[in-house]
């Protein structure tokens, strides 16, 4: 199966790639509020893992973090993949998401790991993969994204 857009060889190493993200000024206002930080890009497997701050605001009733956060950061990883899959050049916004909650995340650190499954010219397939601070398996999602040219509003 070949991945239409991401054959080229990426341009810049993993290493180049990651302190560019991680100090970059034109981060979306939701990656902070999330309290995610880029930890680790590999081009070649077309992964990357995302490390998050998860606030006490987060928290439901029980003490827990509410799901939908724990969905939007396995979202905000699985987007910020394909971006650097694509060396920056392609996006690709979320189209459908899954996602399975197996146990309960607590605010504090967790971490996402997320990967290109494929992707095709009209449709890229993610996934990804929530743990918590001792590295237990919390959450799992897959999407289906529609691949498109990147541009930054300004």
């Amino acid at each position: 199966m070949t991945d239409h857009n991401l054959e080229k060889k990426p341009t810049v190493s993993d290493a180049e790639m990651l302190t560019r993200f991680q100090n970059s000024s034109k981060r979306p206002p939701c990656s902070d509020t999330l309290g995610m930080r880029l930890a680790a890009v590999n081009q070649a497997e077309k992964t990357i893992r995302m490390d998050f701050a998860v606030p006490d605001m987060f928290k439901n009733p029980t003490g827990a973090v509410q799901g939908g956060f724990i969905a939007a950061m396995m979202d905000e990883a699985m987007s910020t993949c394909c971006i650097i899959a694509s060396n920056v050049t392609m996006t690709a916004p979320t189209l459908e998401m899954k996602t399975s909650y197996l146990r309960r995340l607590m605010p504090g650190p967790a971490h996402v790991e997320a990967r290109i499954v494929r992707w095709g010219r009209s449709a890229a397939f993610m996934e990804a993969a929530c743990y918590d601070q001792s590295g237990k398996l919390v959450a799992k999602a897959t999407a289906t994204a529609i691949p498109m040219p990147f541009k930054r509003l300004s």
